[in-house]
């Protein structure tokens, strides 16, 4: 007791000399004190934070967008986003929205356009709809979701959700982004015959590009392994310096049917320029044209996905984060809950209408929270940090998709720990968690893994006799995920 009380008289008498007046505003706008930090504390925090999370700048455009059609992920009307206005506007919504939670939540988390979701819409659903469209079911998720948050409602569905279903959807959604990474860098590819992929060219890793992939990603382990403070960023930096260096010296070009050996987006090359104003016409550049173009049940479909996804990702996170910190009681409740989900959610509608992809809680804010910080002084500073990255989207060009791919194995593998939560000793639990996991990467799809675990819980419930353990919502739920699987035959035979 008198320890750490003399720890934080300390602390304080330091602030108070090296602040003054300026640190009894922060301390009463944030309640810095009354949660045993210091503004110091908070600032050192709110840096880690940035470095930690930071490759989300340069990740994001490389998901989303490209320098030309031939580089990106092209929709259905055969637009593209360009990777430079992706990354100006990546860094305005994180530092937008963190700079938001913050203030209203005062809580030392940080938002930033969310990696599972970012991959869903760049994979599975503009093969559909246009970009535009795409960013505009984003915006209706993110309506549903503060509408819920505001009302109470987000609280009840969450609770209606078994804890194991909860876990078993982040870590499907961890190994999806993983195989993402794998298949973007060329380690798995699609076979002639016989088996659906293999490993590298002919069951070899052949190409210097796919090299590079498994360099970066031992790198980025072994530095998130170690605890270094911003790992992934460091790895994707160092890791990119090589790239550029390779590239130089063998000239080994874009990948093409003549030159397999090439890298498969864009080629590393320094910039003219590292600095830029930040183009943002992707400002307001969405639509609600899906609900016409693929019909009324396809599109609530994919917004109900994005709904589940962003739901429980945000919930899952900021529950542990609270816990890590020392902020949530027994239950994982936390201070200023609602106002917290409710800024989430705004998150998802800011994303939309950015065109940056849903904004969510990210788990790299566990690097600043570890680092003592415990308000929203934190998520303030970190935040500021993304207004300023802004100006350096040039070098979102810089970074070949192989090297991005491995930091999407390494956030993969940060997903899968969520397994430990898990009890698999009875079957009627285990086969609805493995059924949800390894949907989603066998199919290439969120949505199934969910509807598929959904659905397999609630009968496997009502089969063994325990229906009375199956919340009514969940009920709900599943129905609608059958409705879904069958939806190309029953539009067929409606008509549709």
């Amino acid at each position: 007791m008198t320890i750490l009380g003399t720890r934080r008289d300390t602390a304080e008498n330091d602030d108070a000399r090296s602040t003054g007046i300026a640190r009894s505003t922060l301390d009463r706008l944030f309640k810095i004190t009354e949660r045993g930090s210091t503004t110091g504390r908070e600032i050192r925090g709110g840096l880690v934070t940035f470095f930690a999370m930071a490759y989300i700048v340069i990740l994001n455009p490389l998901i989303l967008g490209g320098t030309s059609a031939e580089n990106a992920p092209v929709d259905v009307a055969g637009g593209w986003l360009a990777t430079a206005q992706v990354g100006a506007v990546t860094g305005l919504a994180a530092g937008v929205l963190t700079i938001l939670f913050g203030l209203v939540a005062n809580l030392p988390f940080a938002l930033a356009a969310g990696l599972g979701i970012n991959s869903f819409l760049a994979v599975a659903v503009i093969g559909d709809v246009t970009w535009p469209e795409a960013m505009g079911l984003v915006l209706i998720n993110g309506l549903l979701i503060v509408l819920l948050a505001v009302t109470g409602a987000r609280s009840a569905i969450f609770n209606a959700v078994p804890r194991q279903l909860k876990a078993a959807i982040t870590v499907g959604i961890g190994l999806f982004i993983a195989f993402i990474g794998f298949v973007d860098a060329g380690f798995v590819t699609r076979t002639p015959g016989g088996p659906p992929v293999q490993l590298g060219d002919g069951g070899s890793i052949s190409t210097v590009p796919t090299m590079i992939f498994v360099l970066g990603l031992l790198l980025m382990g072994v530095l998130v392994a170690r605890k270094v403070k911003g790992g992934l960023l460091i790895g994707l930096v160092a890791t990119t310096i090589v790239a550029i260096v390779v590239e130089a010296v063998l000239q080994l070009g874009p990948a093409s049917d003549e030159n397999p050996g090439g890298w498969h987006l864009s080629v590393p090359a320094l910039p003219d320029s590292l600095v830029s104003v930040p183009d943002l016409s992707l400002l307001g550049q969405f639509s609600l044209g899906a609900f016409d173009r693929i019909g009324a049940l396809a599109a609530t479909m994919l917004v109900f996905t994005l709904f589940f996804t962003n739901f429980f990702d945000a919930m899952g996170t900021m529950t542990g984060l609270a816990k890590q910190g020392g902020l949530a009681d027994a239950d994982g409740n936390f201070p200023r809950i609602k106002s917290a989900l409710v800024v989430e959610g705004v998150g998802a509608v800011v994303g939309g209408a950015t065109s940056s992809s849903s904004n969510t809680v990210f788990v790299d804010s566990a690097a600043g929270v570890g680092e003592g910080a415990r308000t929203g002084l934190a998520s303030v500073v970190t935040g500021g940090l993304f207004l300023v990255a802004m100006f350096l989207t040039p070098l979102t060009a810089v970074v070949p998709i192989e090297v991005a791919s491995g930091a999407l194995v390494v956030v993969g593998a940060m997903m899968m720990r969520e397994i430990k939560e898990i009890d698999l000793s009875d079957f009627s639990v285990a086969l609805p968690v493995f059924l949800t996991v390894v949907t989603m990467p066998l199919t290439y799809s969120i949505a199934n893994g969910i509807g598929i675990g959904f659905i397999t819980w609630v009968l496997l419930r009502f089969a063994c006799g325990k229906v009375r353990d199956v919340h009514p919502l969940l009920w709900v739920v599943a129905a609608g995920f059958l409705v879904y699987f069958v939806r190309g035959p029953l539009s067929a035979a409606l008509g549709a």
